[in-house]
């Protein structure tokens, strides 16, 4: 590990630059600014901070490489170049691993796993739907005889803004269908965690993508992200983070009605039924909550669990939210890191404040823990209500809101329970009543419903939210056809 970290340091001497066109340069402004290591708070790297003329540099780049080069390959090489690129991540997994648990304050065992696996995941999958890309033909009621076809064509130039809590893996799952598709890519991470980013930047050079087809611009959402979703060549933006941020971004994309995908946030219900298997119900949703300290757009923030089970439930969440190791992320055993930044500390220990003035009381955690760093106790509020900000609104944090729910109340009074809050992403049910389990999940207004298991993202599924949690879907089949247009062609034979 230190021979590692000694590299680490030795790369990021320098800062980081912008990729544009397929060169790497600084941004017009010659400006910079630092990212830091969430667990000790000190500096990691300075990286260059786009704006608006690099914006445009960039865009114009990518619409180049769009009307020329890239549009003559064939899918089956945009299919070997995508994976190509999975390859080099997977070689370098363990410098990435680093860098992202660095950058971002994951435990170095999830980055392994949920970044870099699930960055090479994300491009193998979507380098198959390169080939795979159809339209179809159509018989048409108009007189005489035709010929009618639908084309389903890239959309063109595509602004990709990528959240702060999993750089890697987002990049790699906005990037992979995109250039599937055809399209070229303006990439922007969030200014908290550029760093990896940067580095699948340069892979994707290696990997042989031509020129202006992958651009990358560090910067702040302000300026360079707002630039972005304003520019008038840009003819998508897909952006995953806060929904307020993503009502922005529809403000901006407004000029020239560019298409719009939004992954935002979230305030996810997990109901736990009195008779849940009890021994994968307890831990599924106390990882639900605190797995990367709560900073999950689907983390199930919300618990409704049954009175007759309440107190059994709701200490065992307790007793893992103290066993797990909150820590270093370099140390195997640590389970729990630290919040992203300060301002993110500020958030979380603020809303816990507010939990307990409006009443509701903190079985466990409720504090911040002692020494460098922007780490938070794992927390569980009880007691809530539903006008509580605490229960109403996205924390993103380690803090679980529990509620109990009567064995009298039937899936429409449930339901009701889960659709309270202004979000819809994600959904949890615990029982063996599998009628009820798909009675409620019916009634969920949630763009994901798990029954009886627990798990991350898979790209064959769609991922996307109903209501305040977003526009449009990622992932499978949807996920690419979000990145295409359709033409409808009809030829008269007579």
């Amino acid at each position: 590990m230190e021979t590692r970290l000694s590299a680490f340091r030795e790369r990021w001497q320098t800062p980081g630059k912008l990729l544009i066109g397929g060169e790497w340069r600084e941004a017009a402004s010659g400006e910079t600014f630092a990212t830091e290591d969430p667990s000790t708070g000190d500096k990691l790297a300075d990286v260059a901070s786009a704006g608006e003329a690099d914006v445009d540099a960039a865009v114009a780049a990518a619409r180049k490489a769009f009307e020329g080069s890239w549009s003559k390959v064939k899918p089956d090489e945009r299919a070997r170049l995508i994976n190509k690129l999975a390859d080099l991540i997977e070689a370098d997994g363990e410098a990435l691993a680093l860098t992202e648990t660095l950058d971002v304050g994951r435990p170095i065992q999830f980055s392994r796993m949920i970044d870099v696996g699930g960055a090479v995941g994300q491009l193998r999958y979507q380098a198959g739907w390169a080939t795979k890309i159809q339209g179809e033909t159509n018989e048409i009621s108009a007189p005489g005889e035709w010929l009618s076809y639908v084309l389903r064509e890239p959309v063109g130039v595509v602004g990709q803004i990528v959240p702060w809590n999993f750089p890697l893996a987002m990049a790699a799952a906005k990037l992979g269908p995109a250039l599937a598709a055809g399209c070229t890519v303006v990439l922007k991470p969030a200014e908290q965690t550029p760093l990896s980013t940067i580095r699948l930047a340069e892979l994707a050079l290696e990997a042989g993508f031509p020129e202006g087809v992958i651009n990358m611009v560090t910067g702040f959402g302000r300026t360079a992200g707002a630039a972005l979703a304003a520019h008038p060549d840009v003819d998508k933006i897909a952006f995953t983070g806060s929904t307020q941020t993503g009502r922005a971004i529809i403000e901006a994309s407004k000029s020239n009605f560019k298409r719009i995908s939004l992954e935002l946030g979230g305030k996810s219900p997990t109901f736990i039924f009195a008779d849940a298997d009890l021994k994968k119900a307890i831990p599924a949703a106390a990882m639900g909550i605190f797995f990367n300290a709560g900073q999950v757009c689907a983390a199930g923030s919300r618990l409704f669990v049954q009175e007759d089970v309440a107190d059994q439930v709701l200490e065992g969440i307790a007793g893992m939210a103290r066993m797990l190791r909150v820590g270093q992320t370099l140390d195997p055993e640590t389970m729990i890191g630290p919040l992203v930044s300060a301002q993110q500390l500020d958030r979380v220990t603020g809303y816990i404040e507010s939990g307990r003035n409006e009443g509701a009381s903190v079985l466990v955690g409720g504090g911040r823990k002692d020494g460098p760093g922007w780490f938070v106790e794992p927390t569980v509020l009880v007691d809530t209500e539903a006008s509580m900000a605490v229960r109403r609104e996205e924390i993103f944090g380690p803090v679980l809101v529990a509620t109990r729910f009567s064995s009298a109340d039937d899936a429409d009074r449930l339901a009701a329970l889960g659709n309270e809050t202004e979000y819809g992403l994600n959904a949890t049910i615990w029982t063996r009543d599998i009628g009820m389990a798909h009675r409620l999940a019916r009634r969920l207004k949630s763009g994901s419903v798990r029954i009886n298991g627990a798990g991350g993202v898979d790209p064959a599924l769609p991922l996307g939210g109903y209501k305040a949690s977003g526009w449009g879907r990622e992932n499978g089949k949807a996920g690419i056809e979000a990145y295409t247009e359709l033409k409808a062609v009809s030829v008269a034979l007579d």
